[in-house]
């Protein structure tokens, strides 16, 4: 059964860092491009950053470049989001996503496949 799980999420204080995790199970992550995209309370979903299948295509939303990076091990078959200098503004919840193609889209809808979802907030 193909499965995407996030992991890492938690309170952290304004300033602070917190790296996040997708791993993949029932299949392998190789040849897919994934998304991190987040969900803040009463907002439509955002999306924070993606890697291509090779990891040769990256992106980031304006309000996360220069704070986040995206990386994946594909020999562990997990995704990273690396998070620094957080903001409350981040808070929300994180979901990792899958597109069935190697390139990233900026489309929402493109991704077929999605996590559970981790919670992170951002509060002193």
């Amino acid at each position: 059964q193909l499965q995407l799980v996030e992991s890492g999420g938690g309170l952290v204080q304004p300033g602070g860092s917190l790296r996040l995790s997708c791993a993949a199970s029932g299949f392998t992550l190789d040849y897919y491009a994934i998304a991190w995209v987040r969900q803040a309370p009463g907002k439509e979903r955002e999306g924070v950053s993606c890697i291509s299948s090779n990891g040769g295509s990256i992106n980031y939303a304006d309000s996360v470049k220069g704070r986040f990076t995206i990386s994946r091990d594909n020999a562990k078959n997990t995704v990273y989001l690396q998070m620094s200098s957080l903001k409350p503004e981040d808070t929300a919840i994180y979901y990792c996503a899958l597109k069935s193609k190697a390139m990233c889209s900026r489309a929402i809808r493109a991704y077929d496949y999605w996590g559970q979802g981790t919670q992170v907030t951002v509060s002193s």
